[in-house]
């Protein structure tokens, strides 16, 4: 019987929600990726399929993980872009070979240079990082409001004013913890 694992959390921006494969990083950390297969899982569920994963390219995409967050971490608040984060980055940006072909439906598909390379499903998703750290995409940085969270997303809202990486977990989270304040605070009267 196969264990349970936490549901995925995923986005629009392929990077960010690479990233959030380890959520509430300052509370009880959520691993979503604990296994090589659920990286498997989890690259197939965003389009970049491969047949397998050894524990180094488990220990590899984590590497890479913790390096796109801390970097779009520094990109969020202005700060000095972190010059370990940057270098792992690169490597596995350079380090795959995917081709970016499209589809008769017009929209962009990666193919891998073989259906085993977590490699160049790593260098896709380096790839996408770059580009929202570098500031190339419609959109901005930020950081969840969430103080047990604190993820790094990128908030293509036409304000550019989103709070929480996801409004269904942190959100809602934040507002029933407010709510619940609130009413302590005023309890109602017996009538």
């Amino acid at each position: 019987m196969r264990a349970a694992f936490p549901d995925f959390r995923l986005g629009n921006v392929l990077a960010t929600s690479f990233t959030g494969t380890l959520s509430e990083r300052h509370g009880n950390a959520v691993e979503r990726i604990p296994t090589p297969q659920r990286l498997v899982d989890w690259l197939a569920v965003n389009g970049l399929a491969v047949d397998s994963c050894t524990t180094a390219q488990l220990d590899l995409a984590r590497e890479l993980r913790e390096s796109i967050h801390a970097a779009a971490t520094a990109a969020a608040i202005q700060d000095a872009l972190p010059a370990s984060a940057v270098q792992v980055i690169n490597d596995c940006s350079a380090q795959g070979r995917p081709a970016a072909i499209l589809t008769p439906d017009g929209k962009r598909r990666w193919r891998l240079s073989s259906a085993s390379c977590v490699e160049d499903a790593l260098s896709v998703i380096a790839a996408d990082a770059i580009s929202i750290i570098a500031g190339e995409r419609d959109g901005k940085l930020a950081l969840c409001a969430s103080p047990t969270c604190r993820a790094a997303f990128f908030d293509t809202s036409q304000s550019r004013t989103r709070k929480w990486c996801d409004m269904n977990t942190c959100g809602n989270r934040q507002k029933k913890a407010r709510f619940n304040a609130n009413q302590r605070k005023n309890p109602r009267s017996p009538e």
